[in-house]
């Protein structure tokens, strides 16, 4: 295929309905044809990245290799298709608008009166045809945050109608709606979704495909209702089901014929049907595990979503594990000396999350002295990886005013300190050090055994602060040892206590390269030591 061609995700009736999960099958059972896929998320809200978005607002902050702050979406498009995302993968209406206003003060509009359409539409056009443009795919899926009659998703809705016009059978439009069960009635209901449909017609876009999320099974009278009331053919409209693993939409989006459908519509031979083996593997695998590995969350974001990506690669190691893993938030505000053990006995491992500032963090550190002289595995991830640096500076060496500089400006033993280069940095948005390094480890430890033994690898970071080399010296005689640091900084990125079962905590965050097909090396390792403990 010599053009791309653009397949648009748009959601209706209600948010939350799982597109991104929906953008993420399409893109895997045409990964699974041999197609080369990306899947872009385009968000609405006016931040311009969600960098400096609560946890609580829109879940976590997922990292790209090359140093985007984006939506959580890209870790299931990264998860589903081992594909790296990069920053033109997550575009923001505030993205968006600060383009536009940046050509107009430089003059790019040659004086013109700037207007929604068409300069804010052409520029969302210019960002979804970017990824399109380089040659190196042949579908870019493109999901549409929000649900259809947002007032922000105007401009976006009309970009789309817009390219449909212009590109024709290169474009498609799947639309994602809700059927629900009136319990007093016994009855689905489909008219929400003729309404979502009959806004998107008012919009100018006719939908392709119809994929109907449901908690109950959709007769075929049913779908031929919607597909006769909406203008969509009969095997055009698919049901998701609630299913009880999100990796086992793939496969019924795949018995439905849905990417044999969008390819017909694009004009494509669909050819063989993909056989999806070690995706199937992976579900059958997960599906034979009975026995269960528990794990604390010690974190103080009580949300899913915060911690989306490393829950999924604590579950996904599970399954090479042949354990089902069971996932347990504790919030670390309510950790104290006198309760710490009430709140992780029993726990097979623990895993200290990340999180900036204050709140929780002595919690989080009383968990540290807990799992250290408890000897239960635990891992500390970014900033859970500085409060283990913090406990074992107060409680192992003696300094009992140890902090980060981050929580407390004057401690005398700044043991976490801010980097040089982010002294002087004023902004919050997109200013930390961002993306994929390079870490080289030290051959016999623990993590290199992890690893594989190889000498150098490459993981993700979002953080400001850093070990503070200086003590560097004092932690290693006295037990907790540097095994990674960066080749060209110095950097410490993974600290471990090799006389214990599994301590390990790294600067980095392994979630962010943890797939379906290969778990992270580092959450193996750990579910193996929380199985053998």
């Amino acid at each position: 295929m010599a053009e791309a061609k653009y397949i648009f995700v748009t959601g209706g009736v209600a948010s939350s309905l799982g597109k991104g999960i929906i953008s993420s099958s399409i893109g895997k059972l045409l990964q699974a044809r041999g197609c080369r896929v990306t899947i872009q998320k385009f968000d609405p809200y006016i931040n311009i990245d969600p960098g400096t978005l609560n946890p609580y607002e829109h879940g976590e902050c997922y990292v790209t290799v090359d140093g985007k702050e984006t939506d959580l979406d890209l870790g299931h498009y990264e998860r589903f298709t081992g594909v790296h995302t990069t920053r033109a993968n997550n575009i923001t209406t505030g993205r968006i608008y600060m383009n536009v206003i940046e050509k107009e003060r430089r003059g790019d509009y040659l004086g013109k009166t700037i207007q929604v359409v068409p300069h804010i539409t052409d520029e969302i056009k210019r960002n979804i045809m970017l990824l399109g443009r380089t040659g190196d795919f042949d579908f870019v899926v493109t999901e549409i945050g929000g649900t259809i009659g947002d007032i922000e998703s105007a401009p976006y809705l009309e970009a789309i109608r817009q390219m449909r016009w212009e590109m024709g059978k290169n474009t498609l439009n799947v639309h994602l709606t809700y059927v629900p069960y009136l319990a007093a009635a016994g009855e689905l209901k489909t008219k929400p979704t003729q309404s979502s449909v009959k806004q998107l017609l008012s919009a100018g876009i006719q939908p392709d495909i119809l994929v109907l999320r449901t908690e109950h099974h959709l007769s075929d009278d049913i779908r031929r209702k919607v597909a006769h009331f909406c203008n969509v053919d009969f095997e055009a409209v698919v049901q998701s089901e609630d299913l009880p693993c999100i990796y086992q939409v793939p496969v019924n989006m795949l018995n439905q014929g849905l990417d044999a459908t969008i390819l017909r519509k694009l004009g494509v031979e669909p050819g063989e049907t993909p056989e999806l083996g070690p995706w199937r593997k992976f579900l059958e695998r997960r599906e034979a595990a009975t026995e269960e590995v528990s794990i604390a969350l010690v974190g103080k974001y009580d949300l899913q979503d915060a911690y989306k990506s490393i829950r999924e690669s604590l579950s996904l190691a599970g399954t090479y594990c042949d354990r089902k893993v069971r996932l347990e938030f504790v919030n670390s505000e309510y950790i104290t000396r006198e309760n710490v053990e009430e709140q992780l006995r029993g726990f097979d491992g623990v895993v200290i999350c990340p999180g900036f500032g204050n709140r929780g963090t002595e919690g989080k550190i009383t968990a540290c002295e807990y799992t250290r002289t408890h000897d239960v595995p635990c891992f500390g991830i970014c900033f859970g990886m500085q409060m283990m640096v913090v406990e074992f500076a107060r409680n192992v060496l003696g300094y009992k005013d140890a902090n980060s500089r981050e929580l407390d400006a004057k401690t005398q033993h700044n043991v976490i300190d801010i980097m040089e280069e982010q002294k002087n940095i004023t902004q919050m948005g997109g200013t930390m050090r961002l993306g994929a390094y390079k870490c080289d480890l030290k051959q016999g430890s623990k993590t290199s055994e992890a690893y594989g033994g190889v000498a150098s690898v490459e993981e993700r970071h979002r953080h400001r602060y850093e070990f503070n080399s200086g003590f560097l010296r004092e932690f290693e005689q006295n037990g907790m040892l540097c095994v990674g640091s960066n080749p060209d900084s110095n950097l410490v990125e993974i600290v471990e206590i090799p006389q214990l079962r599994w301590y390990i905590g790294t600067q980095f965050h392994p979630e962010y390269s943890s797939t379906v097909l290969n778990p992270h090396p580092l959450f193996l390792s750990f579910i193996k030591a929380c199985i053998n403990k």
